[in-house]
């Protein structure tokens, strides 16, 4: 499943057993139609890839405070935006809100943790990759030990043979 398209396909297909279940689930929150759940999940994907990360940039101090508590509240913000701008869709307060964002980010969780990690991948840090560039310590470098770092012997370069053109 390395194709972005059926990536995006299956998080659609999470993202709608989420929000399909909050409705279920949460009192305060209900969907008429699967036409309306679709634009709902068009929706919602757009303000995840667009305004949930200029949120979390201008409010990165508020969830630094909450230790992570913030996110819940901006995808309820999200979740409340998207009930108020599609016809169909409602989210009757705030609390049935957060109780949306928490079950839809605990369906994406699971989600992932049974599927793998559909996301791209970038290059992997320093130190072997695992660890996030500390030497392979892992977690904070609590009970393992860290790699060996391997040198590259250097190459000598004659005069006049190098990369940089003599004029």
């Amino acid at each position: 499943m390395k194709h972005p398209f059926v990536q995006l396909l299956v998080r659609w297909c999470v993202l709608a057993v989420g929000v399909t279940m909050a409705t279920k689930l949460v009192n305060g929150i209900h969907c008429d139609s699967r036409e309306t759940l679709i634009v709902v999940v068009l929706l919602l994907s757009f303000f995840n890839a667009i305004l949930k990360p200029v949120l979390m940039l201008f409010a990165m101090p508020f969830i630094v405070m909450t230790l992570g508590l913030g996110i819940v509240v901006i995808n309820a913000l999200l979740f409340s935006l998207v009930g108020n701008l599609v016809n169909g869709f409602y989210v009757d307060g705030f609390w049935s809100a957060i109780g949306g964002a928490i079950i839809v980010s605990l369906t994406n969780l699971v989600a992932n943790a049974l599927l793998g990690n559909q996301g791209p991948r970038g290059p992997r840090p320093p130190g072997g990759g695992v660890g996030g560039g500390m030497g392979g310590r892992g977690f904070g470098g609590f009970g393992v030990p860290p790699r060996p770092q391997v040198k590259q012997p250097e190459k000598s370069v004659p005069p006049g043979k190098g990369d940089v053109i003599d004029i």
